[in-house]
């Protein structure tokens, strides 16, 4: 019989290294607009009868600007491999009505936009520096799809899908990704899978493993924050050490 932990250790080790990114992290104390997460505002926003009423709510033309180099505070979410910056009805307000969304992703060498899905949106997603590898499965039953894409080629990831993207290279690489929603939403596959109570986990890897009781925590620990680093090979490439 195998161990779960046996095959489920490697493949999580290869996800995350200890060494300490290279890729700086944005500033997120310095506002790009000063209505960013203005609860009061937002709901007026969404509120709002018509489109000319919610213009003249927000006085300041500054505010229609998005510094995605200086994002407002909780609209990024940073790892060992880099960093993404969201534009949403949360951290933007003026996209209240557009129906439209985005995010840009820097991502260091062999940064690792692990496993995730966006449950309200499909994504368009472009590579305005460096290069990316990407994946998306549209649903059980489905092929996945895999394409590298070189500077300013993009592809399409339908809504739901699962998908990823990695740079497989030793520089930085950014992706602009744009979304047909002001809240796309996202889950990250494996931290999600592993937050399913013990029991859960134990009974969907099926009775081919075992699965010791205390490996659930251990696993959860050795889960990386997104933006990760990986895959192996890259890392060798770059001289990076794994965790």
């Amino acid at each position: 019989m195998l161990s779960f932990s046996y095959l489920l250790v490697p493949l999580l080790s290869a996800l995350a290294t200890a060494a300490p990114a290279s890729h700086t992290s944005p500033n997120i104390a310095a506002r790009s607009n000063g209505q960013a997460n203005n609860l009061d505002l937002i709901q007026k926003l969404l509120l709002a009868p018509k489109g000319v009423d919610r213009f003249t709510l927000i006085k300041d033309d500054a505010d229609f600007k998005f510094d995605f180099n200086n994002p407002p505070a909780n609209s990024a979410t940073t790892g060992l491999g880099g960093h993404t910056v969201r534009a949403d009805r949360l951290s933007y307000p003026p996209i209240i009505g557009t129906g439209v969304g985005m995010t840009v992703g820097f991502l260091g060498p062999c940064g690792f936009n692990t496993p995730h899905t966006h449950p309200r949106s499909s994504e368009i997603n472009i590579v305005v520096q460096g290069r990316l590898s990407t994946e998306f499965t549209l649903e059980n039953g489905a092929k996945t799809v895999h394409n590298d894409l070189e500077t300013y080629q993009m592809t399409v990831f339908p809504q739901g899908a699962l998908h990823t993207e990695f740079n497989p290279d030793c520089h930085d690489a950014v992706f602009v990704a744009g979304f047909a929603s002001e809240d796309p939403g996202v889950q990250q596959a494996a931290q999600t899978f592993f937050g399913f109570d013990q029991d859960i986990v134990e009974a969907a890897v099926g009775n081919d493993f075992t699965f010791e009781g205390k490996d659930v925590d251990t696993f959860r620990k050795m889960i990386p924050a997104n933006v990760a680093r990986g895959v192996e090979s890259c890392l060798a490439k770059c001289g990076i050490k794994k965790r």
